[in-house]
């Protein structure tokens, strides 16, 4: 395939989202997979593209993700020799793009930057390299949007902000503050949990809370995580992940206000329409989609039959699927 024009055919999974049909040799693949790929028709850099592809840059090292965008367009223009040298000599130089968390995509954007900056004039520039955009955590944006939520919109990047915003460290952090009360206050299991109280232990729950995720699920996913974690007294491990659950729910709700009613409401309406129809949820969306939820739950009918005489017995049980509500 290489210098050659081809597609990615895709599937849509019953959710709507799209994901490439080869396993292994796709856009969504591993850090060298991604490296080698580029777009088969290219775009002028224009007035802003270069400081794209700088930005793009220290994205991928990861060195910058929590600084505004200034700060890492001017981290870039100091890497310059680095990037050059690495461009240049990937193998023999300084070897600055093996810093980097994506090492090889690090690599095949110091070449493109390269090449644009020795363009006689970058803006005019054919760029095919991808430049990476993202939501942040685009369940809660949904939210955020639809309850005109400011605080949420704020942690979700939805709202102006010179520096982005991390909801995960922000949900963390309103859980070590809940934890350091509890612990002040005697509770053992907070005092247990000090300096494990992090954003990779909280992440998972957070990101799947808007999805619907049970108690006992979003249980299991921190139990999980403190597993990983070799420090953490295996002795706490279940006390533990339930107290962290019922942090992390209650400073996603304190966080994100409006969360909690409109869920509430999406359940309400669920329920009336699935009681009314006798039928699983579904509809199409605005583009085409269809949509169906065939969720159910079992329900047991029993009945007992019995002789005057007390001779003959009979116990029937009938099972059957209502939609769930």
């Amino acid at each position: 395939f290489r210098d050659k024009v081809f597609w990615f055919p895709h599937n849509l999974d019953f959710r709507g989202r799209a994901y490439p049909t080869p396993p292994h040799f796709n856009h969504l693949g591993s850090d060298l997979i991604r490296s080698i790929l580029l777009f088969a028709e290219g775009q002028p850099l224009g007035k802003n593209g270069l400081d794209w592809l700088k930005i793009q840059l220290i994205n991928l090292t990861g060195f910058k993700k929590r600084d505004p965008h200034r700060i890492r367009l001017q981290f870039a223009n100091e890497k310059i020799p680095e990037i050059l040298d690495s461009a240049d000599r990937p193998f023999e130089g300084e070897q600055w793009w093996k810093t980097s968390d994506k090492p090889w995509q690090t690599l095949a954007c110091c070449k493109e930057l390269a090449n644009a900056l020795r363009h006689p004039n970058p803006e005019e520039y054919v760029s095919h390299f991808p430049v990476h955009q993202d939501g942040s955590c685009n369940g809660l944006q949904h939210y955020a949007a639809l309850g005109r939520d400011e605080l949420g919109a704020i942690e979700v990047n939805l709202h102006p902000s010179d520096a982005p915003q991390d909801v995960y460290s922000g949900v963390s952090a309103l859980v070590e503050r809940e934890r350091q009360n509890d612990a002040a206050n005697g509770v053992e299991v907070a005092q247990k949990l000090e300096g494990f109280v992090r954003r990779k232990v909280v992440k998972q729950t957070v990101m799947t809370f808007v999805y619907g995720v049970t108690k006992y699920g979003a249980k299991l996913q921190i139990l999980k995580q403190l597993k990983d974690i070799p420090e953490f007294d295996e002795k706490y491990y279940q006390e533990a992940s339930l107290y962290l659950m019922q942090k992390i729910f209650f400073s996603i709700k304190e966080m994100f206000t409006a969360t909690q009613e409109i869920q509430d409401w999406f359940t309400d309406c669920a329920e009336h329409i699935t009681r009314v129809s006798g039928e699983p949820l579904e509809w199409v969306t605005p583009l085409g989609l269809p949509v169906i939820q065939p969720y159910h739950k079992e329900i047991t009918l029993k009945s007992s039959r019995f002789s005057i005489q007390g001779k003959e017995s009979c116990l029937n049980y009938t099972s059957y699927f209502e939609p769930y509500q």
